[in-house]
């Protein structure tokens, strides 16, 4: 579950590059996704991540909300959320009164807001422009994003951009177990009002929960 949630992280982010041109077409794509991002205080996103298994069949299906605000984030589905204020991450189990702490280290974190959004995120993938299809009747550009630390569990990260609005509207994880993960990206709204208190977890306000730090 903590590898979906972090792959996750991915299906509500877009992306910031910034120096080495890999491939012209999907630099120009990506420059425009982050510099409306950049442009944005906070941003609120709903998701569906569907995970395939090897065979290509449908192992469930997930809904949430995504919520930033500089590094801090939140992501809230059915059964668990990441909460994250840049200091402290909670992953919080509601169905096991159990919540665990980790400190939260930028450098660590492979697939993260923190890093996609820093501008570091040219430093560890390529990119190339793999043309448009057509996604919910609309059509899309298709980047794609190999890491070039093979070691990873992961071996591509497909993004869809609409070229209208310079979007992140879902794309595709495809796994090295053959497994794959689809998103799709929703209602997306920037600068919305989001207190701090957000992407903080107070236990006190959770009778009976189980605090295990690991910090």
């Amino acid at each position: 579950m903590k590898k979906v949630l972090s792959l996750l992280l991915v299906s509500a982010t877009l992306i910031s590059v910034s120096a080495q041109a890999q491939d012209a077409k999907a630099k120009t794509i990506l420059d425009k996704v982050s510099s409306k991002f950049k442009s944005a205080k906070t941003m609120k996103a709903d998701f569906t991540l569907t995970i395939n298994g090897a065979n290509g069949k449908s192992q469930g299906v997930k809904k949430g909300t995504f919520l930033m605000k500089g590094n801090k984030y939140k992501v809230d589905m059915s059964g668990q959320q990441i909460i994250c204020d840049a200091k402290s991450v909670w992953t919080y189990m509601p169905a096991n009164k159990e919540v665990q702490i980790s400190a939260y280290n930028p450098a660590e974190q492979t697939i993260s807001p923190a890093k996609l959004f820093s501008g570091a995120y040219e430093r560890e993938y390529k990119y190339t422009y793999s043309g448009q299809k057509t996604i919910g009747g609309k059509k899309v550009d298709v980047i794609d994003l190999v890491p070039v630390n093979g070691s990873r569990s992961f071996t591509k990260v497909q993004l869809y951009v609409d070229p209208a609005a310079s979007m992140v509207t879902g794309g595709n994880i495809l796994e090295k177990n053959g497994g794959s993960y689809t998103y799709t990206i929703a209602n997306v709204k920037s600068n919305a009002a989001i207190d701090d208190g957000t992407f903080t977890f107070n236990p006190a306000t959770h009778p009976g929960v189980e605090v295990i730090d690991l910090r």
